[in-house]
């Protein structure tokens, strides 16, 4: 890895990593390859780019002490505000740069999704983005069938929260990285595409392989629960009694993502087919 690269990476990481995300770098133009002008990030390509995404620890590390802190404030949507929150702190921590942040859920006027995360994920060798196109004579006829990210090491069992853009640094020597194909069979594939699509409510089709983390059982009550109901259910805690979370002031953010809707995740926005080109592929 260019030494550029691998200090920033540093940076964000250290930033980042302690409360529950990782971080992985990417060319825009491996990106904007796999995708149609319409999606394409308007920047040169060997803009170098660093993919966000958050692990089970997250609901632990980061979500619950910004809910604590912050939950006699209205928060519209506590999840995206701690990740806006998180990745705002990136950009205070390098006042140097000129970085442009995406959030997965952010869209343009018209609606169309200004990252397509999956994509993003896949480019930057983090997850795996399994299409049905991977599926050799699949057997859906002509049903919709969305795609899946899965992760090497914590299966289904994360989540793809934004994009750092990093205008007027080229990297055009970074090597690509590979999204580790960890679901090859075209069986283990048509399960894991079915149980996404038909059955994403039993939560069965995060362990296309087996994780190192899974969401916790406390983690899974609070998503699975009404969102009104999920301050209650944590007891609201104050931060100083968390265990193992990092010990940081949390101030509530005032930013207020753009939702509803959220078209990056919503089923009827998938990107293109994600065919790794044969060079520079990722």
């Amino acid at each position: 890895m260019e030494p550029q690269v691998a200090e920033l990476q540093q940076k964000i990481e250290d930033t980042l990593c302690p409360f529950g995300f990782e971080v992985y770098p990417f060319q825009v133009a491996w990106y904007n390859a796999l995708l149609p002008p319409a999606f394409h990030l308007p920047l040169p390509g060997p803009t170098l780019a660093f993919l966000v995404l958050s692990t089970p620890a997250m609901f632990d590390r980061a979500l619950k002490p910004f809910l604590q802190s912050c939950h006699l404030q209205p928060l519209t949507d506590p999840v995206d505000q701690c990740v806006a929150y998180h990745l705002g702190r990136v950009r205070e921590s390098l006042p140097e740069l000129q970085m442009e942040v995406i959030a997965d859920y952010e869209v343009h006027p018209n609606r169309r999704p200004k990252i397509l995360a999956q994509t993003a994920a896949h480019v930057a060798g983090a997850a795996y983005y399994y299409q049905r196109q991977d599926v050799e004579a699949d057997p859906w006829g002509t049903q919709h069938i969305s795609g899946v990210c899965i992760h090497p090491r914590f299966g289904g069992w994360f989540a793809i929260r934004g994009v750092l853009l990093l205008p007027g640094i080229e990297v055009p020597d970074l090597p690509p990285m590979k999204p580790l194909d960890c679901v090859p069979t075209r069986a283990d594939r048509i399960t894991l595409l079915e149980g996404f699509n038909f059955h994403w409510r039993d939560w069965t089709y995060r362990d296309a392989v087996t994780p190192q983390e899974r969401y916790s059982e406390e983690q899974k009550a609070y998503f699975s629960t009404p969102p009104a109901q999920r301050f209650a259910l944590l007891g609201l805690a104050q931060p100083s009694e968390e265990r193992g979370s990092p010990s940081v002031e949390l101030p509530c953010t005032t930013l207020t993502p753009k939702q509803p809707p959220k078209p990056s995740r919503a089923r009827g926005w998938l990107s293109p087919r994600v065919s790794p080109p044969t060079s520079p592929g990722p």
